[in-house]
């Protein structure tokens, strides 16, 4: 395979990349919100939560990307084809990062809760400053997990349009009937990705463990 043909793979990683990143960071958001309401012990706020996360988890990416796909256009919502992608992700990782928060949330000791109450902390601060932090350090590893896969599960987007690394693979083992050394080097490539998050999530776990001891 020639360094043109491995330049492109590059290129197609680097918007597997910014797609899965973008949709890991906003489903990160909307799972904090969903673990929230689940917790509330309010039914009009953690029945929707529960719904949410039950449907995306239940349902196959790649019937959830098809539905979005058609849907907005349905609706009115002519939006470009990176954008459907990336609603898709975001809200899939939503559901299983909000299952993971909530056992972090549930975790945090209800004393270190009751005291920042005493101490004149409003129910905002506590979230934002006490449950959130303590919630993240305790299930990094499991959303670092979730990450990698949400990273390797991108390449479903192709059916959406989108040229991520597997589908650039795909096309350029069809043209060039190279597809042993192409299929290895999208290998290759999907590899160093998911171990260097795999690296940097080791390294916030561990720099989050120092500032906590």
């Amino acid at each position: 395979m020639t360094f043109k043909l491995f330049t492109l793979l590059l290129q197609a990683a680097v918007s597997t990349i910014g797609i899965s990143l973008v949709s890991i960071a906003i489903g990160f958001v909307i799972a904090i919100l969903l673990s929230a309401a689940t917790l509330s012990g309010k039914t009009i706020y953690s029945a929707p939560a529960r719904l949410f996360v039950s449907f995306f988890r239940g349902v196959p990416l790649l019937v959830q990307l098809l539905l979005i796909y058609t849907l907005l256009p349905a609706i009115g919502l002519n939006v470009p084809s990176i954008v459907a992608a990336i609603i898709g992700l975001s809200l899939c990782t939503a559901a299983y990062q909000a299952e993971n928060l909530r056992g972090g949330f549930s975790s945090v000791p209800k004393g270190l809760i009751e005291a920042a109450e005493v101490t004149g902390f409003s129910p905002l601060q506590i979230f934002a400053r006490i449950q959130v932090p303590i919630a993240l350090r305790l299930t990094l590893p499991t959303l670092v997990n979730e990450s990698i896969m949400i990273l390797k599960a991108s390449s479903l987007v192709s059916v959406v349009g989108i040229i991520e690394l597997t589908k650039m693979a795909q096309d350029l083992a069809s043209s060039t009937y190279q597809p042993i050394p192409i299929f290895l080097s999208a290998g290759l490539v999907y590899f160093v990705i998911c171990s260097t998050i795999a690296l940097l999530g080791r390294y916030a776990e561990r720099s989050m463990a120092r500032t906590s001891a």
